[in-house]
């Protein structure tokens, strides 16, 4: 499969206070449960029902953190995240599933997952993973001044 965008419009990037998640699950009560409790802890969430359709919304919006399935019908959370790699879309990505796909890791060591969250997990291993990856990111994006700044 391609990892080109989709061709319409670049990406829309809204700046906001609240940072936006897409959460791409096949499974409609997981993907329902993970949004609605990432909503209520005060994040704004997007949905998308397979890797394909999360491809086509990530060339027409932007997210701070992305979670994903891996075991999915036409695009699975690697592939998805290796199309993101092949586009140069730097995008903490969260891999969710029920064993962690070594074989698969090792074939695309590229891949930038900021975090595995194995299955059965409980709200507080979704919370507290997605507020470690947002705070890594921030820490990342932060400048840091070592010394003293000169002065003119």
């Amino acid at each position: 499969m391609s990892a080109r965008w989709p061709a319409h419009a670049p990406p829309r990037c809204r700046t906001g206070a609240r940072p936006r998640i897409l959460v791409v699950d096949d499974d409609e009560g997981i993907r329902r449960l993970n949004a609605s409790i990432l909503e209520e802890s005060g994040y704004e969430v997007a949905t998308a029902e397979d890797g394909a359709v999360a491809w086509a919304v990530l060339g027409v919006e932007c997210y701070d953190l992305l979670i994903t399935d891996h075991n999915m019908p036409k695009l699975s959370g690697i592939e998805l995240l290796n199309q993101l790699h092949a586009a140069h879309k730097l995008l903490p990505a969260i891999l969710v599933s029920g064993a962690i796909p070594y074989s698969e890791l090792r074939h695309h060591p590229w891949l930038r997952i900021s975090a595995v969250l194995l299955k059965p997990y409980t709200i507080a291993d979704l919370l507290g993973t997605v507020a470690l990856v947002l705070r890594a990111r921030d820490a990342v994006r932060k400048p840091r001044f070592r010394g003293a700044v000169a002065q003119p």
